[in-house]
């Protein structure tokens, strides 16, 4: 006999699922302006309401690192920009609307985190500079031809923006096999780089967090810390202690 013919439907319901939070929307100000025709002084970043995979927070090393980018366009004006785990693709977007020629947004390849970005894009790059963007789902340490292939002047990338990564302590090695697939190799006018900026979240796995530099510098990789920065912490009640939750740390990365 048939489950429903019992009417077991009705005698074991399963509970309602409850409705997808709407997606949140952080504001970025920026801390300066350039008076030109293209200006901006600020980005309405949206997050996805909730994911797994934390797509739904502008935490504070986004925030951090979109002021050094916009400080340092050295680093990427005129050259290609690779974001991996961009969630809602702040820092990608300051580098596109500061001249970057190319930059390209990754994160996991599921629906709503791309979607998400594609709509940061499209609300916040200069419509002088969207030619230039491009969205990509991408899955660390898999083949980086879709990523190459996106690109049709040069063989690499100039910068590399990781933003709030290296607590996914198992996936250090993919984050690395990544990055020197794809950084331009070191020349005479130029030294690309990777920008690493995070929070030891959770303090008692601190060392965990800095074992991703000891491999990068068992690698070939020049490791050196360029900033830190006080915020509130993403999360007060979470234990530890608050002045390590709340400090940015930024690194810069490059082989020579």
């Amino acid at each position: 006999m048939a489950d429903d013919e019992l009417g077991l439907d009705s005698m074991f319901p399963e509970p309602p699922r409850p409705p997808t939070p709407d997606p949140t929307f952080s504001i970025y100000k920026r801390e300066k302006a350039s008076g030109s025709a293209d200006d901006w002084s600020e980005l309405s970043i949206r997050l996805v309401g909730t994911h797994p995979l934390w797509g739904h927070h502008l935490w504070n090393s986004a925030r951090s690192i979109a002021a050094y980018l916009d400080n340092h366009p050295d680093l990427y004006a005129d050259g290609s920009v690779l974001e991996l785990g961009a969630g809602g693709g702040l820092p990608s977007i300051v580098t596109a609307n500061n001249g970057a020629e190319k930059v390209i947004l990754t994160d996991y390849p599921d629906a709503d985190l791309i979607k998400n970005m594609e709509f940061n894009v499209d609300k916040n790059v200069l419509p002088s500079c969207k030619q230039h963007v491009s969205v990509q789902g991408f899955i660390w340490g898999t083949s980086v031809q879709p990523l190459l292939s996106s690109l049709s002047n040069t063989n690499g990338f100039n910068l590399i923006i990781l933003s709030d990564l290296i607590f996914n302590h198992s996936q250090h090695d993919a984050l690395l096999n990544t990055c020197e697939q794809v950084l331009l190799p070191h020349g005479p006018q130029s030294t690309p780089s990777v920008l690493v900026f995070y929070t030891h979240h959770r303090p008692h796995l601190a060392n965990r967090d800095m074992e991703f530099f000891t491999k990068a510098q068992s690698r070939g990789w020049h490791c050196e810390e360029i900033l830190t920065q006080k915020f509130e912490p993403m999360f007060p009640d979470d234990p530890g202690e608050e002045e390590i939750r709340a400090t940015v740390h930024g690194w810069k990365l490059t082989r020579l």
